[in-house]
């Protein structure tokens, strides 16, 4: 699909969101192209690394607000929870290059990445709560595991954007570069891990991610049991509600 954009070249699989009209915002049908795209990179011995990359001036947006309300996710199946699923315990190295906003998914699918390179524009935010929301992705494990548990709580409950020179500090992107630059660099870097030997990278992601594996898919599974309830109750409805007529939410009541 034209929305997202998937080349193969010389071991890298590159997928893009290519929906730069709608801010990369993330329909369905994106979330479904994803999940199938990750699924035929990992059949596929060929490819030995999966970068994520959007435009230099957004990553994403996260979810489509409109198209997310006609199809909220329906089960396990859902295509976004089969991308989940399927980014979450992808065996083979996974990198992103981020500019820009990088909102709701579009930053906790980073914290399934190996290695992320970030624009010194870009900007990361889990705004959930403000939604009436939960958390997704297992980031309520993972965004307390890695920035420790005072640095997530400001960024889940609050849920304000933080810049690439914090994202950095706590560990969640590896290099900042200029926007322009980002991208090359991720190519290169995925270039030298493409020409590794692929049983070592899989065994070496295998033996560093063992330990919380499980506990991560069954989180997501929470996670999402949350998030599928709490987008039916009157917060939520406030929320997508104000959002969709351009005003301030007022959760005084809910």
């Amino acid at each position: 699909m034209s929305d997202i954009l998937v080349h193969t070249e010389a071991g890298v699989c590159s997928i893009t969101f290519n929906r730069l009209d709608k801010k990369n915002s993330i329909t369905a049908a994106m979330y479904g192209a994803m999940a199938d795209a990750l699924q035929a990179a990992q059949d596929d011995a060929a490819v030995r690394v999966v970068m994520f990359q959007g435009h230099e001036t957004i990553f994403s947006a996260g979810n489509d607000i409109a198209d997310f309300l006609n199809q909220p996710p329906a089960g396990e199946d859902a295509p976004v929870f089969r991308f989940l699923r399927g980014l979450a315990a992808f065996p083979k190295p996974v990198l992103a290059a981020v500019c820009g906003p990088a909102v709701g998914i579009g930053t906790t699918l980073l914290f399934h990445c190996d290695l992320v390179y970030a624009g010194d524009n870009a900007a990361f935010s889990m705004p959930f709560v403000n939604l009436g929301l939960c958390p997704e992705a297992a980031s309520s494990l993972l965004v307390p595991q890695m920035m420790g548990y005072h640095r997530a709580a400001e960024a889940l409950l609050l849920g304000e954007p933080f810049m690439a020179e914090a994202a950095l500090e706590v560990g969640l992107v590896n290099r900042v570069l200029p926007p322009t630059e980002a991208r090359s660099y991720a190519h290169t870097v995925a270039a030298k891990l493409a020409a590794k030997p692929l049983s070592s990278l899989i065994e070496t992601k295998r033996l560093m991610k063992k330990g919380q594996a499980a506990q991560v898919q069954a989180v997501m599974v929470e996670e999402g049991a949350s998030f599928g309830r709490m987008l039916r109750e009157p917060a939520a409805r406030e929320a997508f509600g104000a959002f969709m007529e351009r005003r301030k939410p007022d959760f005084s009541k809910v």
